[in-house]
Formats: C-alpha cells, sequence, structure tokens
C-alpha cells in the first residue's frame, strides 16, 4: 500500500527498510527502541562498508546551477514588484476596477501557495513519531544474525544502567535545542506571512547546494539529496503560482491594453515578466525533474534556455488571442476558458495519470493541470507523446484563429485596419516562432539525442550489463544491480510496438562468436541500500520520495543515520529483466 502524503493512512515508515548490502541484517523503522542488540557469542564482526565514490560530473551541483536559481529569483521578484507597481498606479490614477482586479490576482495565489508552503515546512520540521534520539532510536534491527550500519558492535540499551554525570548537560542542550526550534518557527511564520517563502526556499537550495560542493563525500552526498528535495518542492510551488497568477495577469493586462488601444510602459512591463515567469517556470519545472530521476538522462541548461523560448512564444500567441477575443466579448470568453478547462481535465483524467499518493490528490492534480493545459502543452503520462502533443496543438492553432479572427470582424472602431492586421501578423508569427523553438529542442536538445540522427537510449548507462550464466543463483539476500538503471518495459513494449523515445529497450541483442567465461556477478559490498515497498512511478511523474512528505522525511532520517550515503531500490512489479532498482546520486 502506498504510503499517502503528509499523513495518510498507511505509514511511510512501514514501507522502507534500510539493508546493509554486506550484512545480513536489515534496519527498518521499529516500535521505538533505543538500542541495538548486541552481537551474540561467535557473531562474525560487521565489516565495514568501502567509501562511496565519488559523484557523476553530471550530478554535481556546478556554478551555472547556482546562477540559475538566481535567475528565477530576479524571475520572482520581477513579476511580483511590477504587478504591484501596476496596481498602485491604477489606484493614483482613479482605475480602480483594474487596481482591484491586478491586485487580486497578486494576492489570492500569493496566499494559496504560502499557505501550501507554511503546511510543508509545518509538516517537515515536526517531531519524528518515534520518541528517542533522532540518529537511531526510531529503528530497530531485524533478524537473528542482523548486525546494522552504524555502531553495530555496541551494547544493547542501556536503560538499567545508572543515571550519567552527563545528564544536567544534556537537559541544557535540549532546552537549547527547544529554544531553537522555537526561534525557526517564529522565523518561517514572519517569512511566508511576508509572502516570502519562495525566496527562503530557493535561497536554502542555493546554501545547500553550496554546501554540497565545499563538505566531504558523504556530507556533499547529504547535502545534494537535500537540495534536490528542496528544489522539487520550490518547482511545485512556483508553477502553481505562476499558472493561478502570472497567467491570469497576463490576460488581463493584455485586454486592458486592447480596450484602450494603448499600451503605458507599466503595463507592457508586468505582461513581459508575467510571461517571462510562465515560461520560465515550465523549463524550470521540467528540468529539476529531469535532474531529480537516475532513470533519465539530464537536460542541458541550453536545452533549457530553448524551451523557455518554446513556451514563451506559444503563451504570448495564446495570451494575446485571449486578450482579443476578452476585449469584445467578455462573457462568452468566460464561457471559453471553463470550457476548454473542463475538456482537458477530462482528457486528463481519463488518461489515467500516476502523480500522487491518493486518488483524491490525484483528482486535484489534474484539475491543476487542466488550468496549465488552457495556455500551454504539460507532458503527463509516460509513453508516445507525439500523438497527444500534435493533437494539442492543433487544437491550440484552430482556438487560436477562431478567436482572432472574431475579434477582427468585431473589433472597436477606433482600431484601425492597419492595426489590427499587424495584430493578427503577431499573433501567428509568434506561434510559428513557439513551434520552431519547440521543433529546434526536440531535434537537436533533447537529452535523449537528436530527433533525426543517432539517439541515446535515455538509459543512464551505455555499456550492456555482464550475463549472468546459466544455472548460477545468488542469495535471496545478495543485492545485484545494473551499472546504473534499468527502466520498467512498458505494456506496449511487450506487444512489440515501439515505444517512445525515453524507452530503454533494445533492438538488437547480438551474442558474440567466441563465448565469454562465466563467471558469477559478484553481489554489491558498496553499503546500505533502502528498500522501498512501493512501485516506482514512471516518468514523468516524481519519485515517491520526493512527494510523499512521511516518506521523505523517514528517508532521509535513514540517510542520515547511515555511516555512508544508501541507495535506494523500489519494488519491483515484474520479472528480474525489470528490476527498478537504482543508485541514488544526490
Amino acid at each position: 500500500m502506498a504510503a499517502k502524503s503528509d499523513g495518510g493512512a498507511a505509514a511511510a515508515g512501514s514501507a522502507v527498510r534500510l539493508e546493509g548490502a554486506a550484512m545480513g541484517g536489515s534496519l527498518a523503522r521499529g516500535s521505538g527502541r533505543g538500542g541495538l542488540p548486541a552481537p551474540g557469542p561467535g557473531s562474525p564482526a560487521t565489516p565495514a562498508p568501502p567509501p562511496w565514490s565519488a559523484l557523476p560530473p553530471a550530478r554535481q551541483y556546478s556554478l551555472l546551477d547556482g546562477c540559475w536559481v538566481l535567475g528565477a529569483l530576479l524571475v520572482f521578484f520581477s513579476d511580483g514588484a511590477s504587478d504591484l507597481w501596476l496596481a498602485a498606479h491604477y489606484y493614483l490614477r482613479g482605475a480602480y476596477l483594474w487596481f482591484g482586479l491586478t491586485l487580486l490576482f497578486v494576492l489570492l495565489p500569493s496566499l494559496v501557495v504560502q499557505l501550501l508552503s507554511f503546511r510543508w515546512f509545518v509538516y517537515d520540521y515536526s517531531l519524528p513519531l518515534v520518541p528517542g534520539p533522532p540518529a537511531g532510536a526510531g529503528f530497530s534491527t531485524k533478524g537473528s544474525a542482523g548486525g546494522s550500519t552504524k555502531d553495530s558492535a555496541r551494547p544493547a540499551a542501556a536503560s538499567a544502567a545508572p543515571p550519567s554525570p552527563a545528564a544536567p548537560a544534556r537537559a541544557s542542550a535540549a532546552g537549547n535545542r527547544g529554544c531553537c526550534r522555537l526561534c525557526v518557527w517564529i522565523l518561517q511564520s514572519c517569512i511566508h506571512l511576508l509572502q516570502l517563502g519562495q525566496v527562503w526556499r530557493y535561497l536554502r537550495a542555493l546554501y545547500l547546494g553550496l554546501q554540497s560542493r565545499w563538505q566531504s563525500d558523504h556530507r556533499r552526498r547529504h547535502f545534494y539529496w537535500r537540495m534536490m528535495f528542496e528544489s522539487a518542492d520550490i518547482s511545485m510551488l512556483r508553477l502553481l503560482e505562476a499558472f493561478l497568477k502570472s497567467a491570469p495577469q497576463l490576460v488581463l493586462q493584455l485586454s486592458i491594453m486592447v480596450q484602450e488601444n494603448h499600451i503605458e510602459p507599466l503595463q507592457g512591463l508586468s505582461a513581459s515578466a508575467s510571461l517571462v515567469s510562465l515560461a520560465w517556470m515550465i523549463a524550470s519545472y521540467q528540468k529539476v525533474l529531469r535532474d531529480s530521476r537516475e532513470d533519465k538522462m539530464p537536460m542541458s541548461y541550453k536545452g533549457a534556455v530553448v524551451q523557455i523560448l518554446w513556451h514563451l512564444f506559444t503563451i504570448a500567441a495564446r495570451a494575446i488571442a485571449f486578450a482579443l477575443f476578452a476585449s469584445v466579448f467578455q462573457l462568452y470568453f468566460g464561457i471559453f476558458i471553463v470550457t476548454h478547462w473542463c475538456i482537458m481535465t477530462f482528457w486528463i483524467i481519463q488518461g489515467e495519470t500516476d502523480f500522487c499518493m491518493s486518488k483524491w490528490e490525484e483528482i486535484i492534480y489534474n484539475m491543476v493541470v487542466g488550468i496549465i493545459y488552457i495556455f500551454c502543452w504539460f507532458n503527463v503520462k509516460e509513453g508516445q507523446s507525439r500523438c497527444r502533443m500534435s493533437i494539442y496543438y492543433i487544437i491550440m492553432l484552430s482556438e487560436n484563429a477562431a478567436l482572432t479572427v472574431l475579434w477582427y470582424l468585431y473589433r472597436d472602431n477606433r482600431i484601425s485596419e492597419s492595426n489590427a492586421l499587424i495584430i493578427v501578423c503577431v499573433v501567428i508569427s509568434s506561434f510559428a516562432l513557439g513551434v520552431f523553438f519547440m521543433f529546434i529542442y526536440y531535434c537537436l536538445l533533447h537529452p535523449n539525442g537528436p530527433m533525426f540522427g543517432p539517439q541515446n537510449t535515455g538509459c543512464i548507462f551505455r555499456e550492456a550489463p555482464a550475463a549472468a550464466p546459466c544455472g548460477a543463483g545468488l542469495p535471496a539476500d545478495v543485492i545485484t544491480s545494473p551499472p546504473r538503471s534499468l527502466p520498467r518495459t512498458t505494456g506496449a513494449e511487450r506487444e512489440g510496438v515501439p515505444g517512445d523515445r525515453d524507452s530503454c529497450v533494445p533492438v538488437f541483442q547480438v551474442r558474440p562468436s567466441v563465448p565469454l567465461r562465466p563467471m558469477a556477478r559478484a553481489p554489491r559490498t558498496e553499503g546500505p541500500v533502502i528498500r522501498i515497498d512501493l512501485p516506482r512511478k514512471k516518468y514523468p511523474a516524481w519519485d515517491a520520495h520526493f512527494i510523499d512528505r512521511r516518506l521523505r522525511k523517514t528517508i532521509l532520517a535513514l540517510e542520515y543515520s547511515s555511516p555512508v550515503t544508501p541507495r535506494l531500490q523500489y519494488r519491483s512489479m515484474g520479472a528480474s529483466q525489470e528490476l527498478l532498482e537504482y543508485e541514488t546520486t544526490v
């Protein structure tokens, strides 16, 4: 049973266990026993795990990552400041209706996002469910010959030992920790009341990323892992805020410009900042999502920039068509938006997406994606996306053409024929440029390789894994893994139907002419493995340990208490060829 997000019915602790790769026992979420059992007489000593190898270059935090975060902060402040400045301008000019609508589209989405962000903070920073020391009290060993990944030779809990003389010092340290926790709560409350929760998360992600460059190996991995969690949170929050605030704000300001037949500098600045914010957040979300998944190639910054241009021009054409139609047919525009949202939401729901941990969260997520589909394409389902994307853009082109033609036929007489033709040409050329940059991205800069040429299969590893000899068996507790990742085979691929470019199914497997010497693959002994009793979600969904905060909290506790960074392994749903084990390099 999947663990429900934010304290659902199924506890994540029951779905996660930590196993030492070279040990007989497993470390699981227990009932709160504070100590570990001492090894019995004659028990073999637990070998120390070898040091973990360095992070691959593609998964290190680079200076470009830090510059990307600073650019995101600049986009955030530009969007919010320009909208507030324009609202104040409307108020001073006496345009109270425009002032109220502009301010509404600033404050209401910001309040929603701040409440969601603070709710995540409350859950992440709350006390652990199991009382005791955070490093080991919440976990216990299982198995008669069990060992632990840390302090396995430590004697059992000394509950009967006499009071230690250091008890007053521990009490004083606990009091200091309580005071620090109170200060953190007050600070976070003030930050979210000032509507700066996103800024705090951006700065925290930047700090964690820089720490991952400066720390030692294990600490570096720990900080990088936490940085990826923080980046995932801020990407989801900003994407929600962009389509609740920037998209309506963009359509509103463009409609005001068309109605007044005049463009003020502040209006152009606000509309431009909203448009850049929308395009930036879609590209940033896709980049962080790919970076978080070990079964996908990461997106380069060149690809991210081209994706920004792709969405910038397509959303601009869409928003201009909306503004033109809304300036003449206000009531029908509202009916059109609601109808389009309902159709898109139904289309997404019937596609049976798998993003969230519960049914109702999935429905809410589909409704939010329906809002995104009003303005641009957003991939939500694994498989061949070209057909679905083509259908969507054909619908978008038809709607843009119909809305623009209706405005042209029923426009205000104050707009001359030449100006109207210029506006129509702007809509057409903007959409054409967006489609052009979309082809540039898929043909040249897609992470899986160019569309027309030698393609990368999307797998992380390039060499075929060594084949195990026939009849060679391994114990059930031995953990074997491919060099990097083996994604799950889709149903279409099992039936022989060609999949999309993200699949990793080999087309031909040539047997070498000279038989190789049979060698059994040695079990991996590089440290502990966190086994998650959940099936891994398919791309483009986030992994469960990114969206389920209870699961994330448990994994972070296990990772922090381990002397080396553990690997993650999700439950396999099929045969051994579909093993979903992968190594976390965050």
